[in-house]
């Protein structure tokens, strides 16, 4: 084994490049994640007693990636200086974080036309909706549930906390309906707490002086 590969072994996985070579190997494969996540659903689906249970469940283990997926993320990114920026953080989530998790970057960002503290996060094709069948009974359940404690466990880490309502974390995955399309696409919908907006609006003040 020469210095070279002794090197590339030797490297932290924190330390690998964020980007991968198209000629690299996954690290995971798409049909060894489709069978995990199924089992990992059947699990939940066997141990819950409703679909909000089930949901509930499933986005705490989200919450938990995420927190150490934003860490991780910004290790190998070498981002020294905490992003501060509503906006800055949704994009991070949006194109490097969704890129490194799913393999692309979500498909549409947007803030809600009628409320300052609330954004959209779309995805066209979610892959942890795919190959995801449930008992008829479950039939409301969006598995993009998982996703959307990943973006709350982000958000929450980088100092950006959603809202907590009366019925649980202000990060939801919603299917809505397409013409052009034979799935739904998947819209996660954020609501940040009352104190990052008043934070944004005095950093913004800040800035104009």
């Amino acid at each position: 084994m020469n210095n070279r590969q002794i090197i590339k072994h030797s490297l932290n996985i924190v330390d690998r490049p964020l980007s991968k070579n198209r000629s690299e190997v996954p690290t995971v494969s798409l049909s060894a994640f489709a069978y995990l996540f199924s089992e990992y659903i059947q699990y939940l689906v066997d141990r819950a007693n409703s679909i909000s249970e089930l949901e509930d469940r499933l986005e705490k283990v989200g919450f938990e990636v995420g927190i150490r997926i934003l860490e991780l993320l910004s290790y190998r990114e070498k981002v020294l200086r905490r992003k501060t920026d509503v906006l800055d953080i949704l994009r991070f989530i949006h194109g490097p974080a969704w890129q490194y998790l799913f393999g692309k970057t979500a498909d549409d960002l947007q803030q809600a036309a009628n409320a300052d503290d609330e954004y959209y996060i779309r995805d066209y094709d979610l892959l942890v909706s795919r190959y995801i069948s449930v008992p008829r009974s479950y039939e409301p359940f969006n598995p993009g549930t998982l996703a959307a404690g990943i973006m709350r466990g982000m958000l929450d880490s980088a100092g950006f906390p959603a809202r907590q309502g009366g019925a649980g974390p202000e990060v939801t995955a919603h299917f809505v309906s397409h013409k052009d399309r034979q799935r739904p696409i998947t819209t996660f919908m954020i609501k940040l707490e009352p104190s990052v907006m008043q934070r944004q609006a005095y950093l913004e003040a800040a800035k104009k002086g």
